[in-house]
C-alpha cells in the first residue's frame, strides 16, 4: 500500500526520474521558462523551490557545491547564485509559477509553462552579470599582458 508516501513516480525508476528532475531544473535556471506536463511541473516545484531558498541564504562556496550536487552543471549554478537568488531575496517562497496552457497533441497530456516569478528581474541580472563578467575578463587580460611584459624586460 502506498498510503502516507509523497511524490509521484511519473512511470520511472529512481535514477530516471533524478535525471529528469536535474535536466528540468536546469533548462529552468538557464532559460526562466519551460514547457511540460503538468504533474512534472507540479514536481519540479518540489525540487527547485529547496535550492532557490538555499541559495538566498547560503552564497559561499560550500552553498554552490551543495547547489552543484543536485544539478550537476555549472551554467545553472551560476544562474542561480548570480541571477535567481538575488532576486528572490524579498520573497518568501512560491519562486515558480505555474501557467496550465492546454492539452499535448497526440495524447492529451495536460501542459504547462513553467516559470521563474520574477523573471523580468532575473533577465535584467543575468545581463549585468554578463557586463560584469566581461570587465573582470578584460582586467585579467590587460595585467597579463602588463605581467608579460615586465617579464620579457627584465
Amino acid at each position: 500500500m502506498r498510503h502516507r508516501k509523497s511524490g509521484r513516480k511519473l512511470n520511472r525508476n529512481s535514477s530516471h526520474r533524478k535525471a529528469m528532475y536535474r535536466n528540468m531544473a536546469c533548462s529552468l535556471l538557464e532559460h526562466n521558462v519551460i514547457k511540460t506536463t503538468v504533474p512534472k511541473a507540479k514536481e519540479l516545484r518540489r525540487v527547485i523551490e529547496p535550492l532557490i531558498t538555499h541559495a538566498k541564504n547560503n552564497d559561499n562556496v560550500a552553498g554552490r557545491r551543495h547547489a552543484f550536487d543536485h544539478l550537476r552543471s555549472d551554467e545553472a549554478v551560476k544562474a542561480l547564485f548570480d541571477a535567481v537568488a538575488p532576486s528572490s531575496k524579498d520573497r518568501n517562497g512560491g519562486y515558480l509559477r505555474i501557467l496550465k496552457c492546454g492539452f499535448r497533441t497526440g495524447d492529451k497530456a495536460p501542459m504547462a509553462f513553467v516559470e521563474l516569478v520574477d523573471r523580468e528581474a532575473i533577465i535584467e541580472a543575468k545581463e549585468a552579470a554578463a557586463v560584469r563578467d566581461e570587465a573582470r575578463a578584460k582586467e585579467k587580460a590587460e595585467a597579463r599582458k602588463k605581467a608579460k611584459a615586465a617579464r620579457s624586460e627584465g
